[in-house]
């Protein structure tokens, strides 16, 4: 998000924000006039203030003649204003965490408790996203372009998939191309097979680039249902937040969200898609669902892959270069414990 700013803007919607953060009140301009140390007129910055709430970074609580962020000031704070240095833990004492590499479930639910108590709000970590590797493909005609996929992988798990096709395919077409695809795609993961495919898909013939794609799709959404889990710790932290505390409905919608989980595996599924930190803050895209919530979050590796997301989930009024420091040492503790053999 571009908005032209002064300096003299940015200093004192930086220090709106802090503020903010720090007392969670409204921030009046005499509050602002001390927190930011600049020498200006009352006046002076009640005009600026007025300017930032016509660009819609700040809001005026209709109780207070104070102001408070909105989700787009939030964000201009986040991306051009933080000072947090990812990597240097926060507390002063030195000492951080630990995580044993005994076994990967104990890891996984380590991390979450450790997000949590660190931050006081949620933590959450998906469990490691096996390879989807296959063994064996087939293809079975059951009408007019419905076909079953059915994916057998190395240790015997069998997943099946109806899928609807551009073209009707005979069983003799559909054989013809599961023994290819079988023969030259066996043992390789879904992400190799769709790279594979994405530098052969000229050479192969129509209907088998088609259905090795189709089949692909199939196979990584069928192994993604089959194991895609997400480890929370914490949910009760959020009855102290002040921010939701006094609306029930609020937190009723919250603990949805925790209960089905569907609609947080689609958050942290774009989280893992991003290199290093990231922070999503609520009302700003369809991504988080609620206004009041903002999620920091980061990939953890595996041997150098990424195979899994974790993060805090939090209110929106949040000490975000505290949040980036825990996500971002919480995320290297799970690489590393988990790369030990």
């Amino acid at each position: 998000m571009k908005t032209m700013l002064d300096e003299r803007a940015k200093t004192l919607l930086k220090a709106l924000v802090e503020r903010y953060i720090a007392d969670g009140q409204p921030v009046g301009s005499r509050t602002l006039s001390r927190a930011s140390g600049l020498d200006l007129s009352p006046a002076t910055i009640r005009n600026v203030m007025a300017d930032l709430e016509d660009l819609g970074l700040i809001a005026s609580p209709h109780t207070s003649a104070g102001r408070i962020p909105t989700a787009r000031g939030y964000r201009l704070f986040v991306d051009t204003m933080l000072t947090a240095q990812p990597g240097q833990w926060g507390d002063g004492s030195g000492i951080e965490p630990q995580l044993q590499a005994d076994q990967p479930q104990r890891v996984i639910a380590n991390a979450a408790q450790i997000l949590s108590s660190l931050s006081n709000f949620v933590g959450v970590v998906t469990t490691p996203k096996k390879p989807s590797v296959f063994c064996h493909i087939e293809f079975l005609r059951l009408g007019d372009k419905r076909v079953l996929v059915i994916l057998v992988s190395p240790d015997g798990d069998v997943q099946n998939r109806v899928i609807f096709t551009a073209q009707d395919y005979s069983q003799t077409q559909l054989i013809e191309v599961s023994n290819f695809l079988t023969q030259h795609y066996a043992g390789l993961t879904m992400e190799e097979v769709r790279e594979r495919l994405k530098s052969e898909v000229e050479q192969l013939r129509g209907e088998i680039a088609c259905l090795m794609q189709a089949a692909v799709d199939v196979g990584t959404e069928a192994i993604a249902d089959s194991q895609e889990q997400v480890v929370i710790a914490g949910e009760r932290n959020l009855l102290a937040v002040q921010d939701f505390s006094s609306d029930m409905g609020s937190l009723r919608r919250l603990f949805d969200l925790f209960e089905h989980k569907t609609q947080l595996m689609r958050l942290l599924d774009v989280s893992s898609r991003a290199e290093g930190v990231r922070i999503y803050i609520g009302g700003e895209s369809m991504v988080v669902p609620f206004e009041e919530l903002s999620v920091v979050s980061a990939p953890y590796e595996v041997d150098g892959q990424v195979v899994g997301t974790l993060g805090v989930i939090g209110p929106t009024r949040m000490a975000y270069d505290r949040m980036i420091q825990i996500v971002d040492i919480t995320s290297r503790l799970v690489s590393n414990a988990l790369s030990q053999k």
